[in-house]
Formats: C-alpha cells, structure tokens, sequence
C-alpha cells in the first residue's frame, strides 16, 4: 500500500513536471522577438515631420507592449538627406526614413506629382490627391523592397526672402533655392537663377550668400530661424509637398504577424495624425514669424500668383510626358473630383 501511494506521488509529480515544462515551451514560443530600428530625418526636432514621426514610435512601441523600439535620428545625424534614403532604406543601410517626396524623382518622376506648382488649392485637395495616388507610390517602394508606411503633408510653401517680393519684377535673377527639379523649372521660366538644394545646405548658403531666397513653407523657415537671414515671407501657396515615410521591406517581413499589423495600425493613426496636425500649423507658424519681425504677405499681388502660376503651365506637362498613363490616370481622377 505504502509503495503504491509513493509511486501515485511519482506519476503525479511527473506529470506536474512536463505540464510545467510545456507550460515553458508554449510561453517561450508565444513571447514576441524584440527589436531595435533606427529611423532617419533631416529635419529638426521640432519640425511638423519630426514630431509626426515621434508619435508614430510612440504607437509601434504603445500597439507592440513595447517589442519594437525606435530611435529618431534628427537633423541628419545618421549622414543620411532626403537625397540618400530612398537608396539607403533600400539597401538596409537604415530601416526607416522620413523622406521629401520630390527628393525621389530620379527614382520615379511619380514622387513630383505632390509638389507641382498651383495644382491644389488647399489641404483638403492635397488628401484627396495623395489618396488617389497612393497606391502607385506603394508600388514602387515595394518594386525596391520597401514598404509606404504614411505620408506628411507641408503647410504650403511660399518664398523667403531678404528683400520684399511685392510683383512679377522681382523675381528677375533672385538667386533662389528650390527643393525639387519641378520648382527649379518653374522659377527658371519666371527669369529667376534658382538653385536646387537639399535641406542641410539651406542655411549655410544663406549665411554665405549663395542664395538670396528660399522656396519652402512657413514651418520649415522657422525650424531653420531663417530671421537671422530673411525678414520677409510670401505666401505665395506655390504647393503642398508631402514627406513619405518608407520601411526596408526585409525587416518588416522579419516582424510576427501581430507586429507587422501593429506596426500598419500605428502608421494609419500616424497619418491621421499628421493630417489634422498641419490644419492649423501654419497659423502657429505666422504668429512665431511675427514674434520674430518677419514681415508676411498673405494674400500676394496677384500679379506675381499669375506669374507663377503661367510658368507652372509647361512643369505639369511635362510632368504628364515623363509620368505617361500612370500621371494621366491620376490627373484625370483627380480634376474629375474638383
């Protein structure tokens, strides 16, 4: 009887033990691999992209209980421009990279379409253009491996300026900064000596005086204190260019199943985020101009809209030609809803 109950206590405490022991294997299979990315920006911190992107790190690391952690490199602290990352996410040189669309036109002419001159007339019409565009610019992300998280859209850009820009006149030989090869053709056709140039050059050519003005938005010329070069703004609303936020494929695909969703859920309310975000930002923008006597012209002479806006004429064609039935279709989608 004695033995019995001692061999009883051996099965059951058998039994505990492989129930212990599986209890273990499941939980280790069920425990999610952690990771750690590093996510490239050129802007500031303090920048409308830069502060979108800290609250999408905010919802991956919230959604993943804390399994994926980001890091934000701002102001180009990885050596990497807009210029760089389409490339450099592409190659696994970055996993993730907050990127100037227009930056990207040698890729695909495509990543022009949200920065040609005078094509929306606001906000609304920027969403309703990326909307319809969407799913061609995931395509070639995914063509080079990656993956079209969301977009950022500018306030809209309009010229900085030493001196006030007050008709058509004055643009004559203003040696201006663009930010993609559509606005260094539309100054150009106005009679002005445009120079493309990425971010991190702007200030340096200002202090220098390689360059006199500077076709961007409110935001981005109070992220850079252009008062310290530039006492004058117009707003000219020359566009709504869009910064896209791209992931290496490869390392998505390297994410559980939930973690991949996750990840996506947190790029959806990212984008919804951002959107709302630059409704009001460009009047925050104008009462820190004014704090720091920068003279704004908001409307402009009209004369100086229609001058932009005829030299515009022959960007968008020709952006059509280089685009073919993809920028067609688009462009057709898109008037139809105007």
């Amino acid at each position: 009887m004695t033995t019995l109950k001692f061999q009883n206590h051996r099965f059951i405490a058998g039994k505990s033990l492989i129930a212990a022991l599986g209890l273990a294997i499941v939980s280790g299979q069920s425990h999610a691999q952690s990771f750690s990315l590093d996510f490239s920006n050129e802007y500031n911190a303090s920048s409308i992209h830069a502060q979108g992107d800290a609250y999408f790190i905010d919802k991956v690391e919230e959604l993943t209980n804390g399994d994926i952690s980001i890091t934000l490199h701002t102001g180009g602290a990885l050596g990497f421009n807009s210029g760089d990352h389409f490339y450099a996410v592409a190659d696994g040189a970055v996993d993730i990279a907050d990127t100037l669309s227009g930056t990207m036109s040698g890729v695909d002419s495509l990543f022009l379409l949200s920065s040609l001159p005078f094509l929306v007339n606001d906000i609304e019409d920027a969403r309703q253009l990326y909307d319809i565009a969407k799913p061609y610019y995931e395509a070639v992300f995914e063509d080079s491996d990656q993956v079209l998280l969301y977009a950022s859209p500018w306030p809209p850009s309009g010229i900085w300026s030493k001196d006030a820009i007050d008709s058509a006149d004055d643009l004559k030989n203003l040696k201006i900064r663009t930010f993609d090869r559509s606005g260094t053709e539309t100054f150009r056709n106005v009679g002005a000596s445009p120079v493309s140039l990425s971010w991190g050059d702007v200030v340096p050519q200002l202090a220098t005086g390689g360059i006199s003005a500077v076709l961007t938005s409110a935001e981005a010329g109070a992220n850079g204190s252009f008062w310290e070069h530039q006492n004058h703004f117009s707003a000219v609303q020359y566009a709504i260019p869009l910064n896209m936020v791209h992931m290496n494929k490869a390392v998505f695909d390297s994410f559980s199943e939930e973690q991949q969703q996750a990840v996506l859920e947190a790029a959806r309310l990212t984008d919804q985020h951002n959107w709302a975000a630059v409704e009001t930002r460009t009047a925050e923008n104008y009462q820190t101009l004014a704090e720091n006597n920068v003279e704004v012209s908001d409307p402009v002479a009209q004369d100086l809209t229609d001058a932009l806006s005829d030299a515009s004429e022959s960007v968008i064609d020709n952006w059509l030609e280089s685009t073919g039935d993809t920028g067609k279709t688009i462009m057709d989608e898109f008037r139809s809803q105007q």
